[in-house]
């Protein structure tokens, strides 16, 4: 699943890509993807003329900003944008095409069929789900260690499942959790509540600068994920530890570990990340 850096790069391509564009026309031929309006036929013809005047993302969803209305999207496991001739050959899997007054189409392809598209009145997309339980932006002022300790000793849930919950923070998700810890010397498993107020500063230091690493690096090109125009990010170049298991840990030598956390495929190094009860 695209995470927080991938979604970030997904919408810096297409604000070069469509920004100003007009939409023309709107088909869906996968209507379960739309769940705002009720009615795809609906989705369509709200759509009909709507300028695109910019683009923006909360956590791991991308706003198309229209005359009237915001257009919010999710990618889930294996969304996809793509800006095309309507001459091109249609891929299979596409399933929303967007037709612009110049010609070009933008084409969402999902194989999975698990993305999601909501259109709201503008104004109104940040009040309702599904942005409107989501916790701070990583980058934020509201992301401080002082509100994320009190948030962590709110439960005794493993901490990585803290972080991944999208109410917590933001645009984390399993590669970008099991780098944030190791960076911080945290065990995955260590109940949310056990953490000291300095660990937890590690925690939230580390979740900004590797997100922003990663956004640096275009995102990590993790099984099929390109940005809109079909590049690969490098920041998968730089991982310590997710999809390395049986590998040398890069700080001390030892073995990066894989096993099961929170649901989740889980790496660390057992020597860097050391479990304390």
């Amino acid at each position: 699943m695209p995470e927080l850096p991938e979604v970030e790069t997904v919408r810096r391509t297409l604000v070069e890509l469509i920004s100003g564009k007009t939409i023309g026309e709107v088909k869906v031929e996968w209507g379960k993807i739309i769940k705002l309006p009720d009615d795809v036929q609906e989705f369509c013809h709200l759509l009909k003329g709507q300028k695109i005047h910019s683009i923006g993302r909360r956590g791991k969803f991308l706003i198309f900003y229209l005359d009237d209305y915001a257009l919010v999207s999710h990618l889930r496991m294996e969304g996809k944008y793509g800006l095309f001739q309507q001459k091109d050959p249609i891929d299979a899997h596409t399933h929303v095409f967007f037709t612009f007054t110049d010609g070009t189409e933008l084409r969402y392809k999902d194989v999975r069929k698990f993305g999601t598209m909501h259109l709201f009145p503008k104004g109104k997309e940040l009040m309702e789900a599904p942005l409107n339980k989501l916790g701070p932006e990583p980058f934020s002022e509201e992301f401080t260690a002082q509100w994320l300790f009190g948030r962590l000793q709110r439960t005794e849930r493993v901490v990585k499942a803290v972080l991944l919950d999208q109410t917590a923070v933001v645009g984390l998700g399993n590669i970008y959790v099991d780098e944030v810890l190791f960076r911080a010397g945290i065990h995955p498993e260590r109940k949310a509540n056990s953490l000291s107020e300095s660990e937890v500063e590690k925690i939230r230091n580390e979740t900004i600068l590797t997100l922003q690493e990663a956004v640096d690096k275009g995102g990590s090109t993790i099984r099929s994920y390109l940005n809109s125009q079909g590049q690969i990010g490098m920041f998968q170049l730089q991982l310590f530890v997710y999809g390395r298991k049986g590998e040398e840990c890069k700080k001390c030598g030892s073995v990066i570990e894989k096993f099961s956390t929170a649901g989740r495929g889980t790496h660390i190094c057992p020597n860097c990340q050391k479990m304390i009860h």
